[in-house]
Formats: C-alpha cells, sequence, structure tokens
C-alpha cells in the first residue's frame, strides 16, 4: 500500500517546525527517522494531512554532556557511536531492531512513539531520565516517570516536539543489567527487564508485558517471583499470558542478580 496524500514540510529552523506543528494540530506528523512512521503511512494506520520533516533543521543531532547527564538530540540516530558512553544506551542499543533502522532511527523518535515493546523508553525510565519538549508557547522538562501513559501514548501536546533526551550518568558504585527475550534476533522483545542500583537504590522496570514501561518494587531477596505477581500480561499468538508471566519471573531475576552483583 502507498499513503494517503499529505503536505510535506521541511523546516530549516526550530521555530519554523513548531509553528506548522501549532497551526496541524492533531493532523500534522513529525519525521525524523520514520522507521516507525513510514510503515504506518504506508498501511494507512496514520493518515495525517501535514508530515513536518526535521532532519533539514540543524543543531538537533548533538549528543553531548552537559553537567552530569548525557543529552540527546532529537535527530541524533541510534547508530551514532557518541551514545556509547552511556552505559545504559551502550547496553540497550544493541537490542534495538537491527543495523539498518538504528542507522536511520532516532533516540527521541523511538521515545516519542512509546512503542510497549521498544526498549529505549523503557531504558530512559530505569535511567531516572527525562524529556525537553518544545512548542510555540516555550519549553518544559518532564521526566520519563511521567512520560508513558500507554501504548503509543505520551504527555506530548500535539504541538510539542521532543527536542532532547537527558540520560543521567550513573555515579561510581552504580550498575546497570539489561534482559529481553525476542524471537529473532532484532524482533521487537516478548519481554524485557531493566535493573538499575543508583545511590543504593534498586528500580526495576519492565516492558512489552504492559502498556507502557513499568516500575515495580520487588523484593530483592525473590525478585523474581515477587516482580512476576505484579504483572497482568495479556498474551498474543507468539506466547500465552502464563509464559509471559513466567518470563518476568526469569527476566527480572536475571537483572536484578547482576545488577546487586555489579553494584557490590
Amino acid at each position: 500500500m502507498k499513503p494517503a496524500p499529505f503536505a510535506y514540510v521541511r523546516p530549516t529552523t526550530l521555530d519554523e517546525a513548531l509553528s506548522t506543528l501549532a497551526d496541524g494540530g492533531d493532523d500534522a506528523k513529525l519525521l525524523a527517522g520514520g522507521q516507525s512512521l513510514v510503515p504506518a503511512l504506508n498501511m494507512r494506520v496514520l493518515r495525517p494531512a501535514v508530515l513536518v520533516d526535521v532532519n533539514r533543521i540543524p543543531d538537533l543531532d548533538h549528543v553531548e554532556r552537559r553537567g552530569d547527564a548525557l543529552v540527546v538530540g532529537a535527530t541524533a540516530r541510534q547508530a551514532d557511536p557518541r551514545l556509547r558512553d552511556h552505559p545504559i544506551l551502550a547496553a540497550v542499543l544493541p537490542h534495538v531492531g537491527h543495523t539498518v533502522t538504528r542507522n536511520r532511527g532516532t533516540v527521541c523518535g523511538s521515545v516519542a512513539h512509546a512503542d510497549a515493546a521498544a526498549e529505549l523508553p523503557l531504558a530512559l525510565v530505569a535511567a531516572r531520565g527525562s524529556a525537553v519538549l518544545a512548542s510555540v508557547r516555550g519549553r518544559r522538562e518532564i521526566s520519563a516517570d511521567e512520560l508513558f501513559l500507554g501504548p503509543y501514548t505520551t504527555a506530548l501536546a500535539p504541538d510539542e516536539l521532543l527536542v532532547e533526551t537527558i540520560w543521567p550518568i550513573p555515579a561510581e558504585g552504580d550498575a546497570f543489567a539489561f534482559e529481553e527475550l525476542a524471537q529473532r534476533g532484532g524482533d521487537y522483545a516478548l519481554c524485557m527487564a531493566a535493573a538499575h542500583v543508583s545511590g543504593g537504590e534498586l528500580r526495576v522496570v519492565v516492558g512489552s508485558v504492559t502498556a507502557s514501561p513499568t516500575i515495580l518494587t520487588v523484593d530483592p531477596e525473590r525478585p523474581g517471583d515477587s516482580a512476576a505477581e505484579q504483572v497482568e500480561p495479556w498474551g498474543s499468538i507468539h506466547a500465552s499470558p502464563a509464559y509471559l508471566r513466567q518470563l518476568v519471573r526469569v527476566l527480572v531475576g536475571r537483572a536484578v542478580g547482576r545488577a546487586l552483583e555489579d553494584a557490590a
């Protein structure tokens, strides 16, 4: 199939892009990497009236250290080697799609897309990160804990562009572990789990089996069992709810075990 007709706008400044979004409202969509958007357009799952291509806007592809965080701009690609400076991104990005899609896909685009089975939204929550949103009304920063509302649903307003994601740099003594199971390498995970020890506090986040990245309160003495008790997977043609709950039990147990061991 081919996309339904739409107007194509390629702004060269951020102000122009934000103005176009404000005028387009719910009928406007942003194009950065396009690895999720273009297939949805081709299948006519999405039918925007206006497509706003932000790839020609300078200075949106930055990846830079600011204080105690790594800041990733809206058009920075998932394959950007500068992302490897952050241990959480370095651990998670090899699981994101394939090399070809990472060459075009953007970190911020994946976060804004908010697929429940995508690794980067889960990683941002696990990292205690945040997102910077811009519109003609100004900028605001929102924590990853408050950003994701459900499948493909975020706290972004229709006229807002996610211009940066902020990834706190782990301190000495912190540790992170990520686990996922997919049918094939590069596929979306059937289940994924991350454990992050920061300042002596353990944060556990699961994805794919929940509607959005979900923080669980686990018992360090029985992390897998206590995590499995808190999820209600809906199941699919690939895995039953009971099987997915067992994956939560196993993957959370592995992630927490590795994180606590590394922190110690």
